[in-house]
């Protein structure tokens, strides 16, 4: 069975050296997964008995389309209104524990490695019926409808998906795309990335999509702008638009990640 990696929380011990990996440039930042203790957590409003990891926000010389929360809902816990934005879209990533998702009044019983598009505007409501904590990552990014409709909600599961080889990678570099490249009305993208053991991206990536990348399972050393960065399931990497990316996958299993990136829009010709 697929495991997705969650935060452990709690406390490190005073004891333990402070020393860490993680790095904030203009290029990109690296949040390895000892950062996400219990002290940097937040709360929502309208959101019961639920905390999370606010780990990407628009910000100035940060992510500039996108946000991407790292949820906990416990048993009994949830909300009737999730989205204070009128215009945002969201997608759910399920991780662990078994969330009740309503959209636009169907209900759908989650589990993990469960994706969910929810277009803007759409009506939606969470809920944890289960006796253990819902986990989930929550990326949210304003629709640029680009006069194209609406996309319509999506519920899929990862399981059941085959992933798209890449070319000439003998399937040791794999996409698994939850929405149709050539559908033009969605201006996000979140698949989740594998690589075999010995896998590589073998040049650096250079591109107008800005990422951000959560490593679900394995371990691999990364290339961000100069650096070349060991990281493991946990760990969250953001990169700006055009930093330099390149990937070598070196442990012994496969090294997966969520992947979100901003897609098949004009660039806009006013600085932000």
């Amino acid at each position: 069975m697929t495991q997705y990696h969650f935060p452990a929380g709690g406390l490190p011990p005073q004891t333990q050296l402070m020393t860490g990996r993680a790095v904030f440039t203009d290029a990109y930042a690296f949040i390895p997964k000892g950062v996400f203790s219990d002290i940097v957590t937040s709360f929502l409003p309208g959101w019961e008995d639920t905390r999370l990891w606010l780990i990407a926000r628009p910000m100035t010389g940060f992510s500039e389309t996108f946000s991407q929360y790292v949820m906990e809902v416990a048993p009994g816990g949830g909300t009737d209104a999730p989205e204070p934005e009128a215009g945002a879209q969201g997608v759910l990533f399920v991780t662990d524990g078994s969330p009740t998702l309503t959209v636009a009044g169907q209900t759908y019983p989650l589990r993990a490695g469960h994706y969910a598009y929810l277009p803007a505007g759409v009506v939606w409501t969470l809920r944890n019926h289960g006796d253990t904590p819902a986990r989930f990552h929550w990326i949210r990014k304003i629709w640029d409808g680009a006069g194209l409709p609406r996309p319509e909600p999506l519920i899929l599961l990862e399981s059941d998906i085959a992933p798209t080889p890449m070319p000439d990678t003998n399937g040791a570099w794999a996409t698994t795309r939850f929405v149709d490249p050539a559908d033009l009305r969605h201006d996000m993208h979140v698949t989740i990335v594998t690589f075999q053991p010995g896998g590589v991206i073998p040049f650096e990536e250079t591109h107008v999509m800005e990422h951000g990348l959560y490593v679900l399972e394995g371990k691999a050393v990364y290339k961000l702008n100069k650096d070349w960065v060991e990281v493991e399931a946990g760990d969250f990497m953001w990169l700006r638009a055009f930093c330099p990316q390149a990937c070598y996958a070196a442990g012994p299993g496969p090294f997966r990640y969520l992947l979100y990136k901003d897609v098949n829009r004009h660039a806009g010709l006013r600085l932000r």
